[in-house]
Order: C-alpha cells, then structure tokens, then sequence
C-alpha cells in the first residue's frame, strides 16, 4: 500500500487534500495519471490529481455534506490504488459555502447568505515580493472588498516591466533588461529569448499562488482567477492547443476544491491575436467536465462583447462601453443576457495617463451606486502614480483613493435590504429607482431612489393612501443617514441640494 497522508476531519466545503508517492520519471506532468473519487451517503464525485513535484502527487476534494467520506485514489501514478475514510464536520462561522446565481440576477453563498459583490482588480499581486503581498492583505483585512479579480500568469504593460517572483513553467525569460517603457509593445505577446518548457509546471509557483487563493478564503474574499489574458512577453499566451489544455486540466485539479474560486477565462478575451470562439469554447468545455463544484464562469472582454447567453457562462463580466455611460447600461444587460451583471472593469480611481484609470473617487462612487441600483454589481480599481510604480490595480500594496471607505458604506445599505438583491424600478426620468422582488404583485414596501450628480433641493412621492412609509435621506459620498420622517399619501422630501443623495423609504 502507498504511503498517503490526508486530515482525518475537514469542515464541509474546505479542502481536504490527499498527498501520496507516486512515480518521478520522465515527465510526471503527462507520463501519469492519478484521480480521487469520494463518495458518501449523499454524494460522488470523481476528480483528477495533479503532480505537485519531488515525487509527490495530490488529490484535493471539497465535501458538501456534513457526513462520513470513503475515498479510492488510483491512476497510473503507483502501483496500486490507495482508500481511506475522513469525516465532513459542520462549517465554521465564516463558512458560508461557495457562491451562487440567486434570483437570476444575483448571488448567494451556498448555505443561502445573500452575497453582494465589491469586487477590486489587483491583477498580479501574488507575484510580487513578499513583503507587497503581505501589506496588500493587510489592506485587504481593512477594507470591505468581497472579490479579487488577479492572474496566475504574469503581466507585461505599462507599470509592470519587471520580472515576477516565479514563473509556471520549467525554463527561462527574456533578457528583460531590453524592455523599456518606449519599447513594451513590441514585446506583447512573446519575446525574442524566451525558453520555456510547456509541458512541465513550476509547482513552486502554483503553490505560491493557492497560498493567496486561501488568504483570501480565510479574509471572506472570492478568487475570481483569470486563468488567461493577452498582456505577455513571455510567450503564455500563444501556446499551442495541446499546452493550452494540459495548463487548463493542471489549474482545474489544484484549485477547484477551494470554495472562493470563480473562474474569469480571459482578461479581455479579445485581444488575443491567435485565439478563436472555438478554443474559448473548448476551454469552457473543460472547465465544465473537470470542475466537480460547479464554480461561478465568465469570460472579460476589451470591447466586443462575448455571447454572455452562452449557456456556460453563470455571469456577465463586462468592461465599461463608453467613456462616460457605465453603469447606465445594466438595466439593457440584465434584459438581453437574464444573468448578473458584473462590471468588473468600471474604469478605476487614480491620475494615470490613461483614460480608463484617472477618475475621481466621488465618481467610482456614483458608478457603482448606479450598478448597484439598476440591479448589477460593479469593480474597484486604483491607478494612482507612485514614484515606484506600485499601482494598486496590478500588485496590490496600499490604497491611496477616496472610494474604498464608501464601498463599506454601500455594502451596509446593501445588507440591510430585504431579500437577495435589487431589482430596477420604473420611476421618473431623472432618478435611478430599484425596489425588491415583490411577494404580492405591484407592492414590495422597499424603495430606493439615487439621483448621481444631480442636485435636487426636494422630491415628492406617492404610493398609496393607506399605509405609512419611513423615509430616510442617505448622503452616499459623507455616509450618513437621515430620518426624514414617516409618511402617508403624497409626501415631499427636502434635500439638502448637493451630489450624490439617495433616498430610502420603507413601508411601515
């Protein structure tokens, strides 16, 4: 019998894990196989193994059920198979599960806890020193972020012409001491000196990158990994077809028992010079026959959009459309696509030469009160200038932006709002109105009315003659929350005349 180690008791929905010896010749990465199957008096699954270096193969599997598990793990790897037993045991407080489509346009975790997402990009911070990585949880630990959006592979674009920690891949880089910030383009997509070894992974790396991918597990933040993406000198993103799928199986076995995994296919799918509809395709299909958890799917585009009705993708992440109009445009999406509606890119907080990172915090702000009200969610970003070009949207650190304290602050209105989420509400033509999933046709008894960069000194309203309605008077730039009193038929609100008001009003 093979030499295994695994926990004897794992919480439902962690990760238990399963190391035993295998063979070292040749080419473990493709030379051998290994798989787990679980099973238990309410659930089976089969799920592959992956070669994890030294001579060490392992087998990673998430429990849904609070239940004894018999476990066989077999494969070409060893000689002969090797079976045990753990026990699943109830989840801990912060434990809510993997996150799910609820209501078809919102999520929640799997043991039913509405979900709303503050989403941040931070596209490689896991591939910074160690120092960066530690300060950018630190950050993170401050702040109400629920989501990061980053990369397995590195990244080459502006602000991001040094080398990372590690590479995925067995071999060596470019001589990077011929890249400048005149020169970069150039070298999009590969160049000249690169040797990598395709078929053979750096363990070292993937490790590396789990270990942020628990971080996050144990700060409540979901890993939305964006497994591929076109910002590359190094060649990763022009393999062929065969190294495309070993990558996407070896990704699939290390990381999908993690419970905060979401999967991003792409970052700005389409500017990928040699990938077509068929190979994002093929790359769905795997991940739907090799991810035994069901995890969240999408795919990001630059500018034309994917087919978001694609019947595999669980969401939409969208990059902004128009310079201007951002959130302005869920209430089309959630019409056309009947899924959540994510704008991951939004344009981001900061002073960099580019249009898509130099807005003002006050209007990352309005952006995302205006997804949030019109029933979408919407992502942070900072690219503020940093005389070491640490800029938080790609390696993370400290934030230096005016928006994250008020993303705590819409998080809170959130929570307090009935049911799983918002829902756009026809209203006047100069407010943003959303209410929630009604229980009796024409009356919910939650309103919520956002008028952005207007400046209304009053507004009147009206539902019906009977009941009492609490009104609130929310200043969602200073966070404050005004009772504005309780009224009844038609009614007037004063404001106090600047940006960025909303008002709440509850049925008594």
């Amino acid at each position: 019998m093979n030499e295994c180690t695994y926990n004897k008791q794992v919480e439902k929905w962690d990760v238990f894990e399963a190391s035993v010896k295998g063979h070292s010749a040749g080419n473990p990465f493709i030379d051998y196989t290994i798989e787990g199957i679980f099973k238990s008096k309410n659930e089976l699954k089969k799920v592959d193994g992956f070669y994890d270096g030294d001579g060490i193969y392992k087998v990673r599997f998430m429990p849904s059920f609070e239940e004894e598990y018999q476990f066989e793990i077999t494969g070409s790897f060893a000689e002969e198979p090797y079976r045990g037993s753990f026990e699943a045991v109830a989840p801990s407080e912060e434990n809510h599960g993997p996150v799910r489509v609820a209501n078809t346009y919102h999520f929640a975790y799997e043991d039913g806890t509405p979900y709303y997402s503050i989403g941040t990009t931070c596209y490689v911070w896991s591939l910074q020193s160690e120092q960066l990585q530690k300060q950018t949880l630190k950050t993170l630990e401050e702040n109400t972020f629920n989501k990061m959006r980053f990369c397995i592979f590195p990244k080459h674009y502006d602000y991001n012409l040094n080398e990372p920690i590690s590479y995925p891949y067995e071999g060596n880089p470019c001589d990077s001491s011929v890249l400048t910030k005149e020169n970069f383009l150039e070298y999009m997509g590969s160049a000249p000196g690169n040797d990598w070894d395709f078929k053979r992974f750096n363990p070292k790396h993937f490790q590396m990158f789990e270990e942020r991918v628990k971080d996050l597990m144990d700060l409540g933040i979901e890993a939305d990994i964006i497994v591929m993406h076109p910002y590359d000198r190094w060649g990763f993103s022009e393999m062929d077809a065969e190294c495309d799928d070993l990558y996407w199986n070896y990704v699939i076995a290390r990381l999908s028992a993690y419970r905060n995994v979401w999967w991003s296919l792409a970052n700005e799918y389409d500017l990928f010079p040699k990938k077509t509809t068929e190979d994002w395709e093929r790359y769905a299909s795997i991940i739907c026959e090799k991810d035994a958890y069901n995890h969240l799917r999408s795919i990001h585009n630059c500018k034309p959009f994917y087919d978001y009705s694609r019947p595999w993708i669980t969401h939409c992440s969208i990059q902004r459309q128009d310079i201007y109009k951002t959130g302005e445009l869920v209430d089309e999406w959630r019409i056309r696509y009947k899924k959540p509606i994510i704008i991951d890119e939004i344009a981001y907080e900061g002073n960099i030469q580019h249009g898509w990172g130099n807005i003002s915090g006050k209007e990352m702000v309005r952006r995302f009160w205006e997804t949030t009200c019109r029933g979408g969610y919407a992502g942070h970003g900072e690219t503020y200038m940093h005389p070491e070009d640490i800029l938080w949207w790609s390696h993370g650190g400290q934030l230096h932006g005016d928006s994250p304290e008020r993303f705590r602050f819409l998080l809170r209105i959130m929570k307090e709002t009935p049911g799983m989420g918002l829902v756009p509400m026809k209203a006047s033509w100069d407010e943003v109105a959303s209410t929630v999933e009604r229980t009796i046709p024409g009356e919910s008894g939650y309103y919520l009315y956002y008028y952005g960069f207007n400046r209304p000194s009053f507004r009147e309203y009206y539902f019906d003659d009977v009941h009492e309605y609490q009104a609130e008077i929310i200043d969602t730039w200073n966070m404050t929350i005004e009772n504005a009193g309780i009224f009844k038929g038609r009614f007037k609100i004063e404001l106090p005349g600047h940006e960025y008001m909303a008002v709440r009003i509850r049925k008594e």
